[in-house]
């Protein structure tokens, strides 16, 4: 529990040449500046919470080939190991709803939420999204009414306003820092899939996740959620969800998930050379490089080429901010986008929806083979959606791998496209099977890893 907060105090001293402006300051009003008032209001919103896990470490590593298990039937050693970690969070809701990132409580079979008069609950996940790095817990306070912070307007927000951080960093208590906001639209963190960024030089460390961003009107501006830094300790470059994210995030909380909405087509930011090529005085917009036929941007009359320039009169410089801007909506709202097409300016607008799931087709590979025990899916736009590819990719995308098995040994990752197998190309998790079983012992794979082909030959 933070007991002192201190006060920071500013006097200004003119030149001489300035002296007939300047005046001494009359009162200790004048130089008195203190947040004590903003913090004595959220600081009891702010939550400590704890999370375990229990980990399988296999004994031998030495055994950990797949092939040598499956060909030797050598079953490896696995012993248990618990793991603990410690982040913040913001209570959102009276009754008990207490908003945190979801690298906090990731992969955690006890989660315990510790308020700032060091009560402790148990608490259970009521939504998580890896994706956009947030989750919502829930804690039973037996009818009892908790302090929660109000959400702000994050799109209020502009450089140079000033912010507070609290939260427990390095687990040594409740802690308040002071910053400013350094930028806005950061798209550069890698926290969450939807990078939109507040960036603040309040002190953020290690257990300030989860923790709020406020404003000098005690409203949440964002969650704190990572930093940059080689040491792994604070050197001024923090980074925030924005509010206005977060609490679509936690409105969606037990009401079958938050349904992000669907653009329907992908792009690149406009560089210098791009912008030239289209008679543009500076690079500004996103590129669309694909539009999904049938898709909302389709239907608003946009095409490849089109350069979007703002959605809802916020400037859209690249695509995670695109991303951003449609997330905030719901599925069936229309925003206006700007969009310089053809040379000219107009605003369209664009029904916002969801992609199409068909077709819906995955499995787990069997058999004796380099995909064996890998989670495949065929790519439909609802799956490339989930896993922020291209609305139109094709072919058989890997979702996960089963430990110890092949798939996992030869280091297939979630997000690989199987392109082909054999020479033959791959549509559907069915070709897939039927190629990986007719190959009679030589498997040539051409896989798609984040925009780069790769091909992998394996014999056995």
């Amino acid at each position: 529990m933070l007991k002192h907060i201190v006060i920071a105090a500013v006097l200004a001293f003119a030149a001489p040449a300035m002296a007939a402006s300047s005046a001494v300051p009359q009162s200790m009003d004048a130089v008195h500046l203190t947040f004590a008032p903003v913090v004595k209001k959220v600081a009891p919103a702010v939550v400590n919470v704890y999370a375990r896990s229990v980990v399988q470490q296999q004994v031998n590593p030495l055994f950990a080939d797949p092939f040598f298990q499956q060909f030797f039937g050598y079953s490896p050693q696995m012993r248990r190991r618990v793991e603990q970690s410690l982040g913040s969070g913001v209570i959102v809701g009276s009754d008990g709803l207490v908003l945190t990132n979801n690298h906090v409580i990731a992969g955690a079979s006890d989660i315990v939420v510790a308020l700032s008069d060091h009560r402790e609950f148990k608490a259970k996940v009521v939504q998580a999204d890896p994706h956009l790095d947030l989750a919502v817990l829930k804690i039973d306070t037996k009818g009892e009414k908790l302090p929660t912070v109000e959400f702000g307007n994050s799109d209020d927000l502009q450089v140079g306003d000033l912010v507070l951080a609290i939260g427990d960093p390095f687990g040594v208590g409740q802690t308040v820092t002071m910053g400013i906001v350094s930028a806005l639209a950061r798209t550069q963190g890698s926290a969450s899939d939807y990078s939109f960024f507040i960036q603040t030089d309040a002190a953020i460390n290690p257990g300030n996740s989860g923790g709020a961003l406020v404003t000098t009107e005690g409203k949440l501006a964002g969650i704190n959620s990572s930093i940059v830094s080689n040491s792994g300790g604070n050197i001024g470059i923090g980074f925030a969800i924005p509010a206005n994210l977060a609490k679509r995030f936690v409105e969606s909380a037990g009401h079958g998930g938050m349904q992000l909405a669907w653009f329907g087509a992908d792009g690149q930011a406009v560089t210098a050379d791009i912008a030239g090529s289209l008679g543009m005085s500076a690079p500004a917009g996103v590129l669309l490089k694909s539009v999904y036929p049938g898709g909302p941007a389709a239907q608003a009359g946009l095409k490849v080429g089109d350069v979007v320039l703002a959605v809802d009169g916020y400037a859209t410089d690249d695509m995670q901010s695109l991303n951003y801007r449609v997330a905030v909506h719901k599925p069936g709202d229309a925003p206006s986008v700007k969009v310089l097409s053809g040379g000219h300016v107009k605003s369209v607008s664009v029904k916002l929806g969801e992609p199409p799931a068909a077709p819906h087709d995955a499995a787990t590979i069997g058999g004796r083979n380099p995909l064996t025990g890998a989670k495949v899916e065929t790519l439909s736009p609802a799956v490339a959606f989930e896993l922020h590819m291209d609305s139109g990719a094709k072919g058989v995308v890997v979702t996960g791998t089963t430990p110890n098995t092949p798939s996992s040994g030869y280091g297939f990752q979630a997000g690989d496209i199987v392109l082909g197998v054999n020479g033959q190309q791959i549509g559907s998790v069915k070709q897939l099977e039927s190629a990986l079983n007719a190959a009679g012992g030589q498997w040539d794979l051409v896989i798609d890893r984040g925009g780069s082909r790769m091909r992998l030959s394996v014999s056995g």
